[in-house]
């Protein structure tokens, strides 16, 4: 199954300045951006929310929102398209659901042929043993 595509009237973009590095044109200009989507009002499904509030990520937070800064581009619409891809890549990562591993013994043979492995194994190490004349 595919997972669903987050649109842009589900998510709310905020301007910020960014941090670090950028001389003179860092301290006037608003390029970077801060994404918020709210988990429990958005239209994704149930199993999918409900997969997603339980997600070990430190950028949702206790009430179930999705909070991602975007930084790395000068323009302010690169800076919502990266931070909308980010979001899309967190959603598709928890849409996936692994099957369940169930556990198996090792064959007959198999455990055979590593006992006999080992007692080989073992025979070549006490020959070494000291030598007597």
């Amino acid at each position: 199954m595919k997972p669903p595509r987050i649109g842009q009237d589900e998510v709310e973009f905020s301007a910020i300045r960014a941090q670090g590095a950028g001389g003179q044109n860092v301290n006037k200009v608003s390029n970077a951006v801060h994404l918020r989507f709210d988990i429990a009002a958005s239209s994704l499904p149930d199993a999918l929310k409900a997969r997603l509030l339980t997600w070990p990520d430190s950028r949702i937070s206790s009430d179930g929102v999705v909070v991602i800064k975007a930084q790395d581009h000068r323009s302010l619409v690169k800076n919502q398209a990266d931070a909308l891809a980010r979001l899309q890549a967190l959603v598709d990562d928890a849409a996936v659901v692994h099957p369940t591993r169930r556990p198996t013994k090792p064959t007959k043979g198999a455990q055979r042929r590593r006992l006999e492995g080992k007692a080989q194994r073992g025979a070549v190490k006490a020959g070494r043993g000291r030598v007597n004349e």
